[in-house]
């Protein structure tokens, strides 16, 4: 059996509805070319505000994903 190897990316989903889309979002994008992925992790939530109402949400999260061999 042969060792795992696994690399981690960070990303940046965004939406106007939540944080729980913002993350959606990122995840069912990067995977369009990212092969494996297997987990994420929130690193950072933050938003943007225009005229005091919230904008924007935005997730900065890292993705674990399984490098293949060969």
């Amino acid at each position: 059996m042969s060792e795992r190897i696994y690399k981690k990316i960070e990303i940046v989903g965004t939406s106007t509805k939540g944080v729980d889309d913002a993350i959606r979002n990122a995840i069912e994008t990067a995977n369009k070319t990212v092969d494996n992925i297997g987990w994420f992790e929130v690193i950072e939530t933050t938003g943007r505000v225009i005229e005091g109402k919230i904008s924007q949400f935005q997730v900065t999260m890292k993705i674990g994903f399984l490098i293949e061999e060969g």
